[in-house]
């Protein structure tokens, strides 16, 4: 009999194949057989305005006026954000702005330079 791999998840031994995955009945995990899909599934790829993939480290630029909540600063159209950082949520982009401060951005508001 083949030796099925353990789930990646949960570390279990009782997977199966189904089509062209395999599953874990332990934690419902589901990945593919052919590679190890794992490494792109905590890979999100972060998208600028453009359709450009964003990187840790690239530099972007505001493209709308954005204001700060909870304060009465505006991040101007125009701001450039050099070294940026990938987070997970709904704010992706984790970066230092000039004269503001550490902040998060949605990177729906940014193209990539």
């Amino acid at each position: 009999m083949e030796k099925l791999p353990n789930c990646p998840k949960c570390n279990s031994e009782y997977t199966y194949e189904d089509g062209a995955l395999f599953i874990c009945p332990e934690c419902a995990h589901e990945w593919a057989i052919e590679g190890d899909s794992e490494n792109n599934e905590d890979q999100k790829v972060i998208k600028d305005a453009n359709g450009n993939v964003l990187q840790d480290g690239d530099t972007v630029t505001v493209i709308k006026d954005l204001k700060v909540k909870g304060t009465s600063l505006v991040i101007k159209m125009g701001t450039k954000v050099k070294n940026i950082r990938l987070v997970e949520g709904d704010h992706d982009i984790d970066c230092k702005i000039e004269g503001i401060g550490a902040m998060k951005l949605k990177s729906e508001f940014v193209k990539k330079i």
